[in-house]
């Protein structure tokens, strides 16, 4: 038997059972070796029957003084009942239905308990707790997810069956220098420890080992995505001066955005296909950046697809494109959904013979009657909002076309080369000149009304505001919700003003027409959910409120702000949180004090702690078993780093003793890279 073998040839499982594992995700022995716990009960350090936590789960050690006969409350119900103490306080322990388990335990035996502790200072009971001996080795107990037919008690039995086969599959990944470099243990230990650890040390170290291999086959699977990536393309163009380009602009572009172009137009001229993400903050600049790309692909006979999120956003990329373009020339369209068949069908006909250089649209980019007579440039404007097939859709309508790849998200550097490994990047870290400071102030609830009589003030002088809920109904305590905030503020302080509301379950022509009102000033102010995060310029809007400020993490805030001060006048941020806890304050004081997004994402992801820092399953990437990119950086830059030697000495990863890594590396991105990576 081999370690990618049917999960159904462990001892203990067999074919029922293997179907209702893959539920779970467990198809092989590998899968069931790397199923990792979710959680454990530690039996190491039991709780004084006395000081248990009421209605908690606790961890009691006790003795057994007598057994009651069991009682039959109805059919089917019996319930059994023993006396124990700790030789200081007394509980009763009550398990239902379970004779086996009651007859195991003998009068005057020590027992490790964990369950629910019910009842008062004087009277004490467990009921249905799992229960081992006092002698027992297992005192770290794994706890698995679980499905309908499947127990813990079957995965635990299944997992030390196949960590009894393992010997005989000779499987080890890591080489023995990477294991003494790294400071790592081997993985045999690993696994034994991950899934039943005798201490909190072994368990550690079995973690760091498996938190560490994680990240390295993650990075090396994204070198051979990149080397995919690097087939012959068939739209290598040659250098053409842009300058022409540079002085029709009526404004100086910043060196990060000049560099970001010479990055890819030196690209656009390589045998392989660029394949590079812009990345900048909000405002920096980006769509001249894309702008200086189709002018060159135009140049060159080709044409040019950027595909944006949202109907208003491509309308708003359009409008940016054919200011700049235009003018030199080149015929820019608008394809989205909203359009008439008539309309849809002229343009198309107009792309197919070439007539039209740039092309920005939304995913009908992507549908088969979309066909381009040379498509050399795809841009993906946010593209962690689409899919990878709508993606991979677009690049191919041309013979392996460069593609740009354009985020607002500001992610730490060691971050972005995890999220984008295939990606060369490019950062827009200046601010186009003319972009507007926003001044932030972090308020409690008591200040509502003071906020409010200043955003009144900036509209009276003609200019708009946004107010942001986090919530859309009234569905979690303590947050205010956009609905009934909107109709509230409409009949009482903004009775003499014009409100709109906005959120992300309406319908997207209903959000469309809404964001176009509002562009055209025929609303004062916009109350919203973080729908409008990814937003459309109002370059008249100039004062924000976030209410609840404390539930956003502080990038998102800094992208709320972000869509203020995108005009010619002073803007402002308030935020609104009645939370005055030392941590809520630092992170405030953190957004009011820089408005750099990349120190912000930093500071956004030492603060968050444990959890998904930018939801990686929106980014493409194979979801992560046992690391944290949040939790773990350490092992990430050593698994990076790591990496980087072992590609710059292999970069095919032909050497027999990285053969394993290959392998996990292939099947892990074989989901999603459509089993493309050979």
């Amino acid at each position: 038997m081999k370690l990618f073998d049917s999960v159904a040839y462990v001892k203990g499982v067999g074919p029922k059972r293997a179907e209702l594992l893959k539920k779970l995700g467990v198809e092989t022995v590998y899968d069931l070796l790397y199923f990792f716990p979710r959680t454990y009960i530690d039996y190491t350090s039991p709780t004084a029957i006395s000081q248990t936590a009421l209605d908690e789960q606790n961890v009691i050690k006790c003795r057994i003084c007598s057994k009651l006969p069991p009682a039959h409350i109805r059919k089917g119900m019996t319930i059994y009942k023993a006396f124990a103490t700790d030789d200081e306080s007394d509980i009763t322990v009550i398990l239902y239905n379970n004779e086996y388990l009651f007859k195991s335990l003998e009068v005057g035996g020590e027992y490790i308990m964990y369950g629910k502790v019910t009842g008062n200072l004087t009277r004490r009971e467990i009921s249905s707790p799992l229960i081992i001996s006092e002698k027992s080795d297992d005192k770290i107990q794994p706890v698995y997810h679980l499905t309908d037919g499947i127990s813990q008690t079957v995965i635990r039995k299944a997992v030390k069956n196949a960590l009894l086969m393992f010997d005989s599959f000779c499987f080890e990944p890591l080489s023995k220098e990477i294991l003494s470099d790294y400071g790592i243990c081997a993985l045999r230990y690993a696994l034994e420890n991950i899934h039943f650890p005798r201490d909190m040390n072994e368990l550690n170290t079995a973690k760091k080992r498996l938190v560490f291999e994680e990240f390295l086959i993650l990075q090396l699977g994204m070198q051979i995505l990149r080397k995919r990536n690097r087939q012959l393309t068939g739209c290598k163009m040659t250098y053409k001066s842009i300058e022409s380009y540079y002085k029709s602009l009526p404004f100086e572009l910043t060196n990060a955005q000049k560099s970001a172009i010479s990055d890819c137009l030196s690209d656009m001229t390589r045998d392989v296909p660029m394949n590079r993400l812009v990345q900048g903050d909000v405002g920096s600049g980006k769509t001249a950046v894309a702008a200086a790309c189709c002018y060159f692909a135009h140049l060159n006979g080709r044409q040019s697809a950027l595909m944006a999120p949202t109907e208003i956003l491509a309308a708003q990329h359009y409008s940016t494109l054919a200011n700049f373009l235009s003018p030199l020339g080149v015929n820019v369209c608008l394809l989205t959904g909203s359009l008439t068949p008539k309309q849809k069908k002229e343009i198309k006909e107009k792309i197919k013979s070439g007539y039209y250089s740039v092309i920005v649209g939304t995913h009908a980019l992507v549908v088969s009657s979309t066909n381009f007579e040379s498509l050399g440039l795809v841009i993906i404007d946010e593209q962690h909002r689409f899919g990878v097939k709508q993606r991979a859709g677009l690049a191919q309508k041309g013979d392996n076309p460069h593609i740009l790849v354009m985020s607002a998200t500001p992610i730490p550097r060691t971050l972005a080369l995890m999220i984008y490994g295939d990606l060369d990047i490019s950062v827009l870290n200046e601010l186009p000149k003319g972009r507007q400071k926003i001044d932030t102030y972090a308020v409690t609830g008591k200040l509502r009304k003071r906020a409010y009589g200043f955003i009144k003030e900036r509209l009276d002088e003609g200019r708009q505001a946004y107010i942001v809920c986090p919530a859309i109904d009234e569905t979690e305590s303590g947050l205010l919700a956009a609905n009934s905030y909107a109709e509230k503020i409409a009949a009482e302080d903004f009775h003499e003003y014009r409100i709109g509301i906005l959120n992300g379950k309406m319908p997207s022509s209903q959000k469309d027409e809404i964001m176009a009102r509002f562009k055209e000033h025929q609303l004062d102010v916009l109350v919203s959910t973080t729908v409008i995060e990814v937003g459309i310029d109002v370059p008249n809007a100039a004062v924000m409120l976030i209410e609840n400020a404390d539930r956003f993490g502080l990038s998102q805030l800094h992208q709320l702000r972000g869509r203020v001060g995108r005009g010619s006048f002073k803007s402002y941020c308030i935020l609104v949180t009645d939370n005055v806890s030392e941590e809520s304050k630092k992170r405030l004081k953190i957004l009011s004090s820089t408005s750099d997004g990349f120190k912000i994402s930093e500071e956004d992801l030492k603060l968050r702690g444990p959890g998904d820092f930018f939801g990686s399953k929106q980014h493409g990437l194979p979801q992560l078993k046992i690391a944290s990119m949040a939790e773990n950086m350490e092992e990430l830059r050593s698994a990076q780093q790591c990496a980087e030697k072992i590609i710059s000495a292999d970069p095919n990863l032909l050497l027999s003793k990285h053969a394993q890594l290959k392998l996990l590396a292939k099947r892990l991105f074989q989901k999603s890279a459509d089993n493309a990576m050979n």
